[in-house]
Parts: structure tokens; C-alpha cells; sequence
């Protein structure tokens, strides 16, 4: 398997775990698959900064370079957030927090399955929304062939989930969700949403846009924004982050105040709620 360094902040299992994406996982220990497209690399990490992967060099620095955004450099936002902490009441929580996470990287994805994955996220939890997702994936996509010979799944394209109805698509555990991946499929598939076209709106636009779709709020068009779109000012306000907001930051939205990169300053605090032992008092 081929070797790669990477230089800046890096870590797999984080990045797997991060709440952003639904495929990841841990196919043997310390081996972590991530699926875009029809793309699937393993990785592993031999050495600090030095990684296996299980795909060609090629493919990484056209397919996987991108997706793990590896052009951001992750050690200087963290140094801007410290920074910016600096002199304010919230600044040892924040540093606090950009430690324990660091290693996330904001992912690009691809906005179809992003915006599929977050409307059927709503109400529900990780493992529950990565089940469902991967039974859609199991039933609808097409075959991705390893090395070794083995399968694994794509995310459904968007014309083979038109084919299902609203009602058969509720049989996916999707409840009330159902009516709203229908209304999105429909969208799509007929191009009053053109997912592509959406690269060039800027930020509010593009939210608005895809607030049209049925049970789109704020919430999930702020996810695909950032997560698929990469716009690093929109933060998704999820009851983590709420939470936050009211208890570590003291009701002051600092996400507000840290600007065009306050979608990462979000994910390292989502992250450090999520699995952070200990709230820093201050």
C-alpha cells in the first residue's frame, strides 16, 4: 500500500466520529474507510504524519486530496481561534476545545448524499442515521469492486432514488422524514434545485435555496452549506451547540463574533460536547 505525509492536523478516527459524514468507519483496528462517489480508500496511520493507503497515488491527490481538504491549513485556524480568544472570558475553553479536537478536518462532500444524509438526520442519532443510510446505500447504489475482489456500496444516484415512492421510501425507518427526501429527490431530479449551479451562489442564497425543499430549516441547510459547499462561515446550530452557546460561552454567540471560519470553530466545539469529559468553568 502506498505512503502518504500529511503535515497538518490529521486524525481518523476524529474525523470519522466528527458528526459530518455517515460512512466512515473502522474496518480493523486503527483502519478507517471513507467512501465518496464511487471512491473508497482505507487509511491507516504507520507513524505520526505518515499514513497507508489503500488507494494509488493518483487517486489521492485528484479524488481524496480534495475531500480531506488537505489544501486548509488546520494548525493555523486553530491558532486564529486561540488567538481570537485571547483576552476573552471564553478564551481557555476555547483553547481547550481546539486541542481535544484537533485532528477534524471539514470534509468536502458530495452535496447529493450530504443533503440526503442531513434530512434524514433530523431527530435522530449518529448510529441510527449511519443504519439508514447504509441500508439506502445497500438496496440502491451501485457496486464499488476493491483490490481484494470484495464490494462495497456507493450512495445511491439520484435517479435510482426517484424511483422509490414516498410511501416505500417510509419503509426505510424514515417516518415523517420520508415526504421530505421525496420532496428533495423531486427537486433535484427536475432541477429547480441544481446542486451544482449552487456552487456559485454565496452563502445565503445558497441556504435559502435549499430551504425550498420540504423540512429544510436553518439547521440542515447550514450543514450541506458547510459540509458540502465548504462554507466555513455557516454553523449549523444543532442542541450541541446550543448548549454550548447557553452554558460554556454563557449565552454570548461566539460563533457570531469569530466570523468566516466560525463553521470550523463549530465542528471542535460539536466535537468536544459530544465525547469532552469535563466543562471548563470560567
Amino acid at each position: 500500500m502506498p505512503l502518504i505525509n500529511i503535515d497538518d492536523d490529521f486524525d481518523l478516527a476524529k474525523i470519522a466520529e466528527s458528526g459530518q459524514c455517515f460512512r466512515p468507519r473502522e474496518v480493523s483496528p486503527g483502519v478507517f474507510r471513507f467512501i465518496t462517489l464511487d471512491h473508497v480508500v482505507d487509511m491507516e496511520k504507520v507513524e505520526e504524519g505518515t499514513y497507508k493507503i489503500s488507494c494509488g497515488l493518483a487517486e489521492w491527490d485528484i479524488v481524496w486530496s480534495k475531500y480531506f481538504d488537505m489544501e486548509t491549513d488546520y494548525a493555523e485556524i486553530r491558532k486564529e481561534i486561540t488567538d481570537f480568544g485571547e483576552n476573552k472570558p471564553c478564551g481557555p475553553y476555547l483553547k481547550l476545545v481546539t486541542e481535544y479536537s484537533k485532528g477534524i478536518r471539514i470534509l468536502r462532500q458530495d452535496p447529493f448524499e450530504t443533503l440526503i444524509s442531513f434530512i434524514i438526520s433530523q431527530r435522530k442519532n449518529i448510529p441510527s442515521i449511519r443504519t439508514i443510510v447504509e441500508l439506502l446505500c445497500d438496496s440502491f447504489g451501485d457496486d464499488i469492486v476493491l483490490p481484494d475482489g470484495s464490494t462495497v456500496k456507493s450512495f445511491p444516484k439520484v435517479d435510482e432514488l426517484c424511483k422509490i415512492s414516498a410511501f416505500d421510501l417510509s419503509k426505510f425507518s424514515l417516518g415523517y422524514r420520508s415526504a421530505y427526501v421525496h420532496d428533495a429527490l423531486q427537486k433535484v431530479k427536475g432541477l429547480s434545485i441544481a446542486l451544482d449551479d449552487l456552487y456559485s451562489s454565496n452563502d445565503d442564497d445558497l441556504k435559502d435555496t435549499l430551504k425550498t425543499i420540504k423540512g429544510v430549516g436553518d439547521k440542515i441547510a447550514a450543514c450541506v452549506a458547510l459540509y458540502a459547499y465548504h462554507r466555513f462561515a455557516c454553523v449549523p446550530v444543532d442542541v450541541w451547540i446550543k448548549r454550548a452557546i447557553q452554558d460554556d460561552f454563557k449565552g454570548i454567540n461566539v460563533f457570531m463574533e469569530f466570523g468566516s471560519l466560525a463553521g470550523v470553530l463549530q465542528q471542535y466545539v460539536f466535537y468536544y460536547k459530544r465525547f469532552g469529559a469535563k466543562e471548563l468553568i470560567y
